[in-house]
């Protein structure tokens, strides 16, 4: 079994949680981002990209293509879900924008939509429009879509002045904001289980 040490972006990703938990509610324009709500989500969104690029690189085909058992997804599989995945969820975000902000209160908080992207005891079973299948001939095909597509979610989180607070994602529990935040915790889980992946018995050495 392979051993790993504490990935600097744990350290990150730790502090975004505790910043977001000690900060409390932030306070917003009408129809902005408070600088807080703006600089978790940036943050959040650059480490699991940065992230997820280092724990790809340098893989061999078979650490790749390995499976922890026949049911199991390898990596490749893991990074070409995050590929299909987020564009139908940043999709999501796209047609909530077409509804007018309401006010609306969230059900949920923004520290257990952190929270997710840690906490792996519940693993339900994704869509299955998000099932990996083969449509990346490779990882770093999979990884470059993903990467095209942060870009421009990275791009909307830096400069946008639409009220994400206000707007209900879909319906309800959730404001647009937790949801963009949750496109980056979700890609989070899939990292630490890349990292399981990688600790298995029998994950290749080279």
């Amino acid at each position: 079994m392979r051993h790993h040490l504490p990935h600097p972006a744990l350290t990150l990703a730790a502090s975004v949680l505790a910043a977001a938990i000690l900060s409390g509610p932030a306070t917003a324009t009408a129809d902005s981002l408070s600088p807080g709500d703006r600089q978790r989500l940036v943050a959040h969104l650059e480490l699991t990209e940065a992230w997820l690029a280092d724990e790809v690189a340098g893989l061999s085909a078979s650490q790749l293509a390995f499976r922890p058992s026949p049911e199991a997804w390898s990596v490749k599989d893991v990074v070409e879900h995050l590929a299909i995945a987020e564009p139908q969820y940043w999709g999501q975000v796209t047609e909530s924008l077409t509804r007018a902000a309401t006010g609306y209160k969230p059900e949920t908080t923004d520290a257990a939509i952190l929270w997710y992207g840690v906490d792996r005891t519940d693993r339900a079973r994704t869509g299955e429009a998000r099932v990996p299948d083969g449509r990346f001939k490779t990882a770093g095909d999979a990884l470059g879509a993903f990467r095209t597509l942060r870009a421009t979610i990275l791009a909307y989180a830096r400069t946008t002045t639409d009220d994400l607070r206000g707007r209900a994602f879909g319906r309800g529990q959730m404001d647009l904001h937790q949801w963009c935040l949750m496109i980056s915790t979700h890609a989070q889980r899939h990292i630490l289980q890349i990292r399981e992946i990688k600790a298995s018995a029998g994950y290749p050495k080279t």
